[in-house]
């Protein structure tokens, strides 16, 4: 392919907004371009790069048993009114002419729920439906061009499966397919536990790319036997400094004491050995949270322990929940349901005495009240690992695929059921599993590049090799970059020509922004030895190699 021909308008610059070394240089070299906040174009380049990972994805998808199809994005509103899934905010909602109500789904569970109601009998069981679609999503925070999007592409697929060990089966054939799908697009991924959030189900796992432009977390052990996100992370704390025990709780005043810093610094107390209240409200009712004062609640965790929506409480209900204001709220004496996290199960704290500017020492969970026990503190750097003590690391990292099980999350209320082979009728065991290709693309650059420009995998590179012709060398160079497109052609590489009447540095400069994996220089020195310059991007090595050897020295460089 001559460069020529092709629509490449790179940019010497990165726009002034682009934070994400994935953002500047995929639109410095002519991969994407912005229509408007959180909307992208893929250019003729990127959307060869885009497609190169969709096809890597579609042969494991076929691999496990996957059925390709396509499914719609107009979607009746109904169908996600009977999911119960119409309050989320980030779904467009829509009208036609006639005022029937449509979405324009972020995802399609609802829809391919509504076909596997034609599935009847267990003989037609297990089943795995994918598709690539354009998802829509009222994104209130796009950023980082393809990292959080307002409209993408993603593969979703679902499983269907007649009982838990099917979905199981099912879960770990994608899980494996994923593991597959990022070894070939040379992407670090770590695939780790992750809460299912809006889409329901019983189990989810994350899977994370290590990457400075990453909005998750990643927590992994020094010692390489631990990963999660930190919506999901068990650590284990540092042991507290206690005061010595008590029979009972005493009180102390505390004036001013509002914050577990002040408190810790006034009765000189180690602050993980305070408690720390956060009052929400849970269908009109105030259920007490609890975690260490050295820690903070993960919302995610809270979510899951509660098992329903919840929010903070306001100053008004606190006051008439507790008898107080904020600043000095604990669980002795409340009413409510307590619910604490696991390090609170033993030891002594000093907690709020429900009485403006008190707080009680020596409070004990079991002695003192009763709570619900569960895992709600955010892990933090100075825990160890839960397996093997080890330090834990946190690095920011790009979510690429998330995988569920749904059990019959949507399959009950959209009454998709099938017979057993007593007759009986039983509701569709689903599985729900997406991968972004736009992400992965992004991805592939944030991992993969250096000052000047991307650095390709191989696997989804535009090009194989691009050809450099230098004009000062004349007709001939050009001719001997023909007949080496041609040989590379002939054995099944894609390759591009830069035959734009740009001066070397230009071409250069381009050449490293579109980062194909392998640059042959064609100048005077080959007109004069029958040698060209190969250089290989990722390292940057360079090499003189006989143009008559080309063909096997690349395919040796692309291995």
């Amino acid at each position: 392919m001559k460069a020529s021909k092709l629509f490449l308008p790179t940019l010497r610059e990165a726009p002034a907004d682009a934070e994400a070394v994935s953002h500047r240089l995929l639109v410095r070299g002519a991969y994407i371009r912005q229509v408007t906040a959180g909307v992208w174009t893929f250019l003729p380049l990127g959307w060869r790069v885009h497609e190169n990972i969709v096809q890597i994805v579609r042969e494991e998808m076929n691999a496990i048993g996957g059925q390709e199809m396509l499914m719609p994005v107009l979607t009746p509103f109904e169908l996600w009114q009977q999911s119960g899934r119409d309050y989320i905010p980030e779904l467009f909602r829509l009208q036609d002419r006639n005022g029937r109500e449509y979405v324009l789904p972020l995802t399609h569970e609802e829809t391919v729920t509504f076909h596997a109601r034609e599935i009847q009998s267990y003989r037609q069981l297990p089943q795995i439906l994918y598709h690539f679609s354009i998802k829509e999503r009222d994104e209130p925070r796009s950023r980082g061009a393809l990292l959080r999007l307002r409209e993408f592409i993603m593969k979703d697929s679902y499983s269907f499966d007649r009982d838990e060990d099917g979905l199981a089966r099912s879960f770990e054939l994608h899980r494996g397919a994923y593991e597959r799908i990022f070894e070939r697009c040379g992407l670090e991924v770590y695939g780790v536990d992750a809460e299912p959030g809006m889409m329901g189900g019983s189990e989810s796992f994350d899977f994370l790319a290590p990457s400075s432009s990453g909005e998750n977390t990643l927590v992994t052990c020094e010692n390489g036997d631990f990963a999660a996100d930190l919506e999901v992370a068990r650590s284990v704390p540092r042991t507290p400094e206690f005061p010595p025990t008590l029979d009972a709780p005493e009180e102390v005043e505390t004036p001013g004491a509002t914050t577990i810093e002040a408190l810790a610094e006034l009765l000189g107390i180690d602050a993980a050995a305070t408690s720390k209240a956060m009052p929400v409200v849970v269908d009109e009712t105030v259920v007490l949270a609890l975690v260490r004062g050295d820690d903070r609640l993960e919302p995610n965790k809270l979510a899951a322990a509660l098992g329903a929506p919840s929010r903070p409480a306001t100053d008004e209900e606190i006051r008439k929940a507790f008898g107080s204001s904020g600043g000095s709220l604990g669980p002795v004496g409340f009413d409510g349901e307590v619910l604490a996290d696991e390090a609170l199960r033993t030891g002594q704290f000093v907690a709020g005495a429900n009485r403006d500017g008190w707080h009680l020492r020596g409070v004990e969970a079991g002695r003192d009240y009763r709570p619900r026990f569960a895992d709600l503190r955010e892990s933090k750097e100075d825990d160890a690992c839960p397996h093997c003590g080890g330090r834990l690391r946190f690095q920011t990292a790009i979510e690429l695929g998330h995988i569920f099980k749904l059990d019959t999350r949507y399959s009950e209320p959209l009454g998709a059921t099938f017979l057993d082979e007593n007759g009986v009728e039983r509701p569709l065991i689903m599985g729900s599993y997406g991968i972004g290709p736009g992400r992965m693309m992004a991805a592939a650059v944030e991992q993969h590049h250096d000052e000047q420009g991307i650095a390709w995998p191989p696997s989804i590179a535009p090009y194989d090799v691009e050809i450099v012709p230098i004009d000062a060398a004349g007709p001939e160079a050009a001719s001997i970059a023909e007949r080496l497109e041609g040989d590379l052609e002939a054995a099944g590489r894609a390759v591009l020509v830069d035959d734009r009447d740009r001066r070397p540095g230009e071409k250069f400069a381009d050449a490293d922004l579109f980062g194909c994996p392998v640059r042959i220089t064609v100048g005077k020195k080959a007109l004069e030895d029958g040698r060209v310059d190969v250089l290989a991007r990722a390292d940057r090595s360079e090499e003189r190699v006989a143009a008559d050897d080309i063909s096997g020295r690349t395919e040796a460089l692309l291995a």
